[in-house]
């Protein structure tokens, strides 16, 4: 099968992709989407980063797709629908870089809070300025977490450590780690925290999560991070508060529109504000994080494609299965849209094709079915022709 990896994707994804005999083709740089359909004409499995749009147009382009690997956290740049209902299964990694991102958070937290920007800057420059001015410490500080999950939960953890109070808000009920308080509402945590971090996810129903009536809800000399999503916060309005003082400083790793490549500039309306950190999107790039992530969703995708297995899937119905048995049976693998009768018709072609089931697995989403069978290897020769034939089948794969 062939493999196109993007984005510079770590090289131990490359070692252990061609160690499952797959044949990989390796690219630094991200694709727009009419390079990036030119690019899937026979390819099996996508990897990309963070850069790469896949569209419902990419998709519905590359019939031969059967696996994109997300080397990165995120996937709302994948269009998840279309991507089941073409029956390409997607991969993730959702905790890979969990602790990279959350230094680099308590880094910029303790760089901001000392106003340690400008002394580095002088210092280069020949000046020798030793004021504490506006330099602070962070302990007994009040952090305002926003976002709970993998990420804002460690970062919680890092920052009571250093004696900071720690609160956070999430929509969603989680356990509370360490001395932490939940605080019900994100306009409450807007109005008590010194520092704001933000940790929630990609959904297009944050946009602008943080705007001009949240700036208005905040502490004066508030300090902002965002690690986030570039979408999240509202950047005009950043600059603008970052300008007045109102907001202190900030550190943004992610923004509204993003270089695809090195080549390409990067401008944003918060270049040349004091003590404002701008980083390119670099929260989890650590060489660490980047074999981990590379590992994670590697042997995913090996997995899926030598078992089936989707236990880890972001958009497919989520079975775990063993390795086939390959010297006594076959594997069927049969995606299919999400309605009834579906497995009966399955079951209808094993029995009219002489098929001795073996085991059997079924899941569905609220999109597709997922079924899953280990049979004999002795049947009629229709036996596959027939299985594409049932009613809303989406793929048939027999290993």
């Amino acid at each position: 099968m062939k493999t196109l990896l993007l984005e510079h994707i770590h090289p131990r994804a490359v070692g252990t992709l061609v160690q499952a005999s797959l044949h990989v083709t390796d690219s630094a740089g991200s694709l727009h989407e009419d390079e990036l359909i030119a690019a899937l004409q026979g390819v099996s499995v996508l990897g990309i980063r963070s850069r790469t749009p896949v569209t419902r147009r990419v998709l519905e382009n590359a019939p031969d797709l059967m696996a994109i690997g997300a080397y990165c956290i995120g996937t709302n740049h994948i269009d998840l629908d279309t991507a089941s209902l073409r029956g390409v299964a997607v991969f993730n990694a959702p905790y890979s870089n969990t602790r990279s991102v959350a230094e680099l958070v308590i880094a910029e937290i303790i760089f901001l809070v000392r106003r340690l920007l400008p002394k580095v800057v002088k210092a280069h420059e020949g000046a020798w300025d030793k004021s504490a001015e506006n330099a602070r410490e962070v302990r007994g500080k009040k952090l305002g977490i926003i976002g709970f999950g993998n990420i804002g939960s460690q970062v919680s953890t890092l920052a009571e450590a250093m004696g900071m109070d720690v609160h956070y808000y999430d929509i969603v009920d989680k356990l509370t780690i360490g001395n932490a308080t939940r605080v019900p509402t994100l306009h409450e945590l807007l109005g008590l925290a010194d520092i704001l971090t933000i940790h929630v996810d990609g959904n297009p129903a944050n946009a602008d999560l943080i705007g001009e009536a949240e700036f208005a809800a905040m502490k004066e000399g508030v300090v902002l991070l965002n690690l986030s999503r570039g979408h999240i916060v509202n950047i005009d309005a950043l600059a603008r508060h970052l300008r007045s003082g109102k907001v202190a400083g900030a550190a943004v790793d992610v923004f509204p529109h993003e270089p695809k490549d090195a080549a390409e500039p990067f401008r944003s309306p918060l270049q040349g504000i004091p003590n404002v950190l701008l980083t390119p999107h670099i929260g989890g790039s650590t060489e660490e994080a980047q074999e981990n992530i590379a590992d994670f969703v590697s042997s995913k995708l090996v997995d899926y494609l030598a078992s089936g297995n989707t236990f880890t899937s972001v958009n497919f119905p989520k079975i775990s299965v063993p390795r086939a048995d390959a010297a006594h049976s076959r594997r069927v693998l049969h995606v299919h849209q999400n309605v009834p009768g579906v497995l009966s018709q399955i079951n209808g072609i094993f029995a009219k094709n002489n098929v001795n089931v073996l085991s059997q697995y079924l899941r569905t989403n609220e999109l597709i079915g997922y079924a899953v069978a280990d049979v004999d290897k002795s049947h009629e020769e229709t036996f596959f022709e027939d299985l594409r034939q049932v009613a809303h089948t989406i793929r048939v794969r027999i290993m």
